[in-house]
């Protein structure tokens, strides 16, 4: 696997986290123009219909601010609403009960912006694992061929699947929902935790091609 430059990301998908894993090198840029309706402020986690989405409300000054400078927006209550989809989604987990107060504390704290907030539940998220990545952040502008990065930027999105990605294949695990669901692929890094706990890791291992 080569370095790689990713974006900020909500509750990241595994994919993602296959690359804080393994990595040699990970680039997250927070100085590119932010763009609606991707990880940035999106996890997608498994309810007992299916995938579910949960967006962060966010607010921005003029039409294409960097992601760095995107505020989180306290519309609709959603820290209460999403804290209680992943309780509703995870409460019958074997691991949620172990990490519950953890997430709940960062859910409870006023974030201004949207990069503090999805680097401290990533921070958690890699220090329940024990992942060291070596991680810089930046918040200018990253030319990823002229720093010989993999630019994963706008390829690990919602919309765009992972089929393309020759270094991961999603390895199944247990899922609460799965007897009427099937396994659903590449969720939120909290569904894998919560439902493997420390076997995550070998998940995550398993995932890498």
């Amino acid at each position: 696997m080569n370095a790689v430059l990713l974006t900020s990301a909500y509750l990241a998908p595994v994919q993602y986290y296959t690359k804080l894993y393994a990595a040699p090198r990970v680039v997250e840029e927070r100085g590119e123009h932010y763009v609606k309706q991707t990880y940035r402020n999106r996890c997608v986690i498994a309810g007992p219909d299916g995938p579910l989405a949960l967006s962060l409300p966010v607010e921005h000054e003029g039409p294409r601010p960097a992601t760095r400078d995107v505020r989180l927006s306290d519309h609709g209550n959603w820290r209460h609403t999403h804290w209680a989809a992943l309780c509703s989604a995870y409460e019958n987990s074997p691991y949620f009960p172990y990490y519950a107060d953890d997430f709940r504390r960062i859910y409870e704290r006023r974030f201004t912006f949207l990069v503090d907030f999805n680097a401290a539940l990533q921070a958690l998220v890699c220090d329940l694992l024990d992942l060291h990545p070596d991680l810089t952040v930046r918040t200018d502008y990253v030319d990823a061929a002229a720093e010989g990065l993999e630019d994963l930027r706008e390829r690990i999105r919602p919309k765009t699947g992972f089929a393309d990605d020759a270094h991961f294949r999603p390895a199944p695990y247990y899922q609460v929902f799965a007897a009427r669901t099937g396994f659903l692929p590449n969720l939120s890094m909290a569904d894998l935790l919560f439902n493997m706990g420390p076997e995550s890791r070998l998940v995550l291992r398993r995932s890498i091609v």
